[in-house]
């Protein structure tokens, strides 16, 4: 509250990336590098056709943007609580990702970023704006 009694609020804080498909491919796939065979672990390049793996990398998103801001642990919470959570459920091969098991676009070498097809247009408006 301030003198006149007038609430005050705190502005949001603003995203760092403004939607999922860009916290997919531009920080997601070059911080999880794994090798991706298709037998023990899967991933699919054109992730934003599983309704599971969007639901699930929009979480991990979200926690992000939120666990980024807390310099002491936030970035250790996140690791922890979610990506360790959710990225091994993702590449399980009987997890969503179960069918994708062949081409460049689902399979990576060990160092390489994780497989990425870019969604049709408009599909992950920036949240920014």
């Amino acid at each position: 509250m301030t003198e006149q009694g007038q609430a005050v609020t705190e502005a949001e804080p603003e995203l760092f990336f403004g939607s999922v498909d860009e916290f997919v491919r531009e920080y997601l796939r070059h911080v999880y590098k794994r090798r991706i065979d298709g037998r023990n672990r899967c991933w699919a390049g054109r992730w934003w056709e599983h309704d599971e793996a969007v639901i699930r990398l929009e979480a991990l998103w979200r926690a992000w943007e939120h666990l980024r801001l807390d310099p002491a642990t936030g970035m250790s919470v996140w690791w922890r609580d979610h990506a360790d959570h959710h990225l091994p459920m993702l590449m399980d091969p009987d997890g969503p990702f179960a069918l994708a098991t062949e081409g460049d676009e689902n399979l990576s070498r060990k160092g390489e970023p994780l497989p990425y097809v870019a969604p049709p247009p408009g599909m992950f408006p920036d949240a920014r704006d």
